[in-house]
């Protein structure tokens, strides 16, 4: 099985620039964040890009990402 960084370095690879929600999960299958993004790749590759040191709580949130999983839609709701 891939290592975790490994897993969501292949998922941050196919996300797309289309609108839509996405989900973070912990290594459990837990949700521990839901979002939306007029663009999909360029919100969730910029957890990925800062080192959040004006924000501990992102900064555990992204330490805590096992999993992402996106769902593309025709326009931003």
């Amino acid at each position: 099985m891939l290592s975790t960084h490994k897993h969501l370095q292949a998922i941050l690879e196919r996300v797309p620039e289309n609108p839509g929600i996405y989900q973070y999960f912990d290594k459990k299958g837990t949700v521990i964040y839901v979002g939306k993004a007029k663009n999909l790749k360029r919100r969730v590759h910029s957890y990925f890009n800062k080192n959040h040191d004006d924000s501990p709580k992102t900064r555990i949130l992204v330490s805590k990402i096992a999993d992402i999983k996106y769902t593309v839609v025709e326009s931003e709701m």
